[in-house]
């Protein structure tokens, strides 16, 4: 069970991955120990995943984001993994409607883009049709899940700044 300190924590750290534990624990109130404890344990419930640098695709030159709806003569049959194998696809989704996969696509411009939709995604088997859609502009792209949902045993205790 995930309590109000648990999920302050979650907040703070899907905010800032290299906040300090110091900070944390002054944030929260509590002794960096105790914080130290608690996130150790989320880590071992597999509440937190991993840590990670986010970096700007423009100035590592992957300028170019696409979402490709892919169609297969039957969903699944080893798709979805050949997709994620893929270091120019960031996310595969299973979606329910005419299409079997959603995939997040990075890509330098339009001329890589071609080349991974005819080399590589449309020569895995059962592979029937792709669509990709351009994004021209990013509003808002984040990982931070909303904590707002979780219930928590009490509702006392409040983060500074939370």
């Amino acid at each position: 069970m995930i309590d109000d300190i648990d999920k302050d924590i979650l907040a703070i750290i899907q905010a800032n991955g290299r906040e300090s534990n110091a900070e944390i624990a002054r944030q929260v109130n509590l002794a960096p120990s105790a914080v130290l404890e608690r996130i150790r344990k989320l880590e071992d419930k597999g509440v937190i995943k991993n840590y990670a640098a986010r970096l700007d695709p423009r100035q590592i030159g992957l300028g170019l984001t696409v979402f490709v709806s892919v169609r297969t003569s039957e969903c699944g049959g080893g798709v979805e993994e050949a997709l994620a194998e893929m270091p120019e696809v960031l996310e595969v989704h299973d979606v329910a409607g005419e299409d079997c996969c959603l995939i997040k696509v990075r890509t330098r411009d339009t001329e890589e883009l071609g080349r991974l939709l005819r080399e590589k995604i449309k020569l895995i088997p059962k592979v029937v049709d792709t669509r990709t859609t351009v994004v021209l502009q990013t509003f808002k792209e984040t990982s931070s899940l909303p904590l707002d949902h979780i219930e928590t045993e009490s509702g006392r205790h409040k983060a500074k700044g939370r």
